[in-house]
């Protein structure tokens, strides 16, 4: 894995991850998307996708295939990834404890964890107005709570490498994501 560099974005809801991941293809990054595994799980399943279905089979996917089901696809994705040459990659909403640790361990020195940070009521007001799913508060408020409790997502954003505060307009982001990206090389 010489001269593979990837960054997993992590962060909670609304906090501007795709903005993150989106800057990142833009640049010519490939990007593997933690959400896509459990939505094309769903969609081979012929199960709706709503807002209450992924949390539900998140959940259940995590309890009965291992809390390492996602990571699992992540890294498969991943190794084909730097098998057909690419060398930057982008992973896209890691989630849980499980699976920070499942990547520090597949990819040694190759990943770095980037959070997304944002004050909570402007997340939870860019939730609330964003075009796809958008939440209502008690959505969004429930949202945070299973992520933290039953997604164990707050070591993944504790114990990220480099954070980008959100508070600001699209450039502001774009501009710290690029500081980051200089002092990890990418």
């Amino acid at each position: 894995m010489e001269n593979v560099k990837i960054v997993a974005v992590v962060g909670m809801s609304g906090s501007g991850k795709s903005v993150v991941v989106e800057h990142l293809v833009e640049k010519g990054c490939p990007k593997v998307y933690f959400g896509g595994m459990i939505l094309n799980e769903m969609k081979k399943r012929g199960i709706e996708r709503t807002a209450e279905s992924e949390k539900e089979f998140r959940e259940m996917i995590r309890e009965t295939e291992g809390k390492d089901w996602v990571v699992r696809q992540v890294i498969s994705n991943v190794e084909n990834l730097i098998s057909a040459g690419q060398k930057r990659i982008v992973l896209d909403g890691l989630y849980s404890w499980t699976e920070y640790k499942a990547l520090k361990h597949a990819f040694p020195g190759a990943i770095s964890v980037l959070a997304v940070v944002v004050d909570k009521e402007l997340r939870h007001k860019r939730v609330g107005r964003r075009p796809e799913r958008p939440f209502n508060i008690e959505e969004i408020r429930e949202r945070d709570r299973s992520e933290i409790e039953n997604l164990e997502k707050g070591g993944p954003i504790a114990m990220a490498d480099y954070y980008v505060l959100n508070n600001g307009g699209v450039a502001e982001l774009h501009s710290a994501v690029d500081d980051v990206l200089k002092k990890i090389d990418f």
